[in-house]
């Protein structure tokens, strides 16, 4: 592997209006240098819980140049895998590059040749961009086990296979031929706690253009041998087809629904075409747009085969949700919304971001009244927040706890620093900061083994260390939010995407 490449720091040095050190933000942004196998860690400070007992993998971009060339932005990177394997206050880290297509044609070419979605071009300016519409599948969006496999999730190809031991790359999986070759699969799949029996994952494909189609499919997470079942095996599909362009990254669930928003987007894809923007880039809000809501009935609940529901949603646009839930004849759906779609132009430069052009992400419930079609839209919390959660046995049932990253401040709109857990049902507050140096990425709520409270277990959060210039990871007690131990990673990694536990 290369050397660290720290990122330069273009735009205004130290702090922002005294609020971040720009500085420390920004040092995040380089290339993880090498790959470790079972290196054994010790707590920097506190003590490692004895009875967290499984492996937190983590998902996100580890390489953002190549001969001197940056992506545009960051999402662009080539994935790489990070697995923490917790035993008995015990932890060892092995981290792995996917090894895709388009990253072991680079590694060997030593500069890009593939353009990024988000608007990476190959050098040569547009002349060497136009019309090269091939996707580079850099699986770096998420990570999460399905039977025998580790999945490298990119969402708009097909998943990467790796082994969940040694996370060597088997490579690209099409699930026992449930997709075919180029088959879009979600990198946000939502996991059924056993709504209907045994758990499940629940995840979609979607094809974009004038009018979209989603196929909604649910997977076994456990081998069942009285029924015949395998972990990995589909057990239900089905496609249903909508007016408009679909941009989804992400969906809800609930026993009886899976909740889609259709954002009010535009796509004009000729800048694309002749070289001039990324595709992501060529994404809008479009003006006197509808946003909606597509409800679409699970197979496993009471209205199977029936369409789906269509109902207006707020202005806005979201990329995450945190949980969906039913109330009589209505759906709940808690969001992050933005009040416009977040980009980075073409002259733009992601590490001299000014934070205070950008919409700030703010947590907003839905309650969609199936009856009348209507929705009710009601504030969760004012502070800018990313990457919410609830504990994996409330996914699609009422909660009253959440946990997600937010920025130091109240309002306004700055680099995630801090967890939040909301208690929805008293509106209490509890924040635990890695400010004023420190960044977070997604945090991770782990139950405690046989808990019965919600919030009884841990909250597993990666944090940039601007002091240090490496990455830590911060075992926090999830009820009170109190600090149980710090790992410093003998690795430097880029800010991530998302991640998931499996238990042991």
């Amino acid at each position: 592997m290369t050397a660290t490449v720290p990122a330069p720091a273009p735009g205004p040095a130290g702090t922002d209006a005294g609020r971040f050190q720009r500085d420390d933000w920004g040092s995040a942004f380089r290339n993880v240098g090498v790959e470790l196998s079972e290196v054994p860690l010790t707590a920097a400070r506190g003590a490692i819980p004895a009875d967290l007992q499984g492996t937190l993998y983590r998902n996100g971009p580890g390489r953002l140049e190549r001969g001197g060339h940056w992506v545009h932005h960051p999402f662009d990177g080539d994935g790489m895998i990070t697995a923490l394997r917790f035993d008995g206050g015990q932890v060892c880290l092995t981290n792995r590059f996917v090894r895709t297509e388009g990253y072991l044609a680079e590694e060997q070419a030593g500069r890009f040749l593939y353009r990024g979605v988000f608007g990476t071009q190959k050098p040569g300016g547009p002349l060497a961009n136009a019309f090269d519409l091939r996707l580079k599948n850099i699986a770096n969006t998420h990570v999460v086990r399905l039977g025998d496999q580790l999945l490298a999730l990119w969402e708009a190809a097909e998943p990467h296979a790796l082994d969940p031991d040694t996370l060597e790359t088997r490579g690209i999986s099409l699930l026992d031929g449930v997709l075919r070759k180029g088959d879009a699969f979600s990198a946000h799949p939502r996991f059924d706690p056993g709504h209907h029996g045994a758990p499940r994952m629940v995840t979609f494909g979607v094809k974009a253009g004038p009018r979209s189609t989603v196929r909604l499919m649910e997977f076994a997470v456990e081998d069942d041998p009285a029924a015949g079942v395998k972990a990995g095996q589909l057990l239900s599909e089905r496609r249903d087809s909508f007016n408009g362009f679909a941009f989804l990254h992400d969906f809800a669930i609930t026993p009886n629904w899976a909740v889609f928003l259709q954002n009010a987007i535009a796509f004009n894809p000729l800048p694309y075409v002749t070289g001039h923007k990324g595709a992501a880039q060529c994404l809008q809000s479009k003006p006197g747009g509808q946003a909606k809501f597509w409800l679409i009935p699970r197979d496993s609940g009471t209205f199977a085969g029936q369409p789906p529901r269509i109902v207006d949603a707020p202005d806005g646009f979201v990329f995450h949700h945190l949980n969906a839930w039913e109330d009589e004849a209505a759906v709940v759906v808690e969001s992050i919304y933005y009040s416009d779609f977040p980009s980075i132009g073409p002259e733009q430069d992601f590490r001299a971001i000014d934070f205070d052009l950008l919409p700030e992400g703010l947590l907003e419930q839905c309650r969609i009244d199936l009856d009348a079609g209507t929705v009710r839209t009601t504030r969760l919390s004012e502070r800018c927040c990313e990457f919410a959660m609830v504990n994996p046995a409330r996914e699609g049932l009422p909660f009253r706890y959440a946990w997600m990253a937010v920025a130091e401040r109240e309002t306004g709109n700055d680099p995630l620093q801090a967890i939040k857990k909301l208690d929805l049902e008293q509106g209490e507050r509890h924040v635990w900061s890695a400010a004023p140096r420190g960044f977070v990425s997604e945090p991770v709520m782990v139950p405690r083994p046989g808990a019965s409270a919600e919030d009884d277990g841990w909250v597993l959060v990666p944090v940039w260390n601007g002091a240090r210039c490496g990455s830590d990871l911060v075992i926090l007690e999830a009820a009170t939010m109190a600090e149980q131990a710090v790992l410093e990673l003998p690795l430097a990694i880029p800010y991530g995407l998302h991640g998931s536990w499996d238990q042991a």
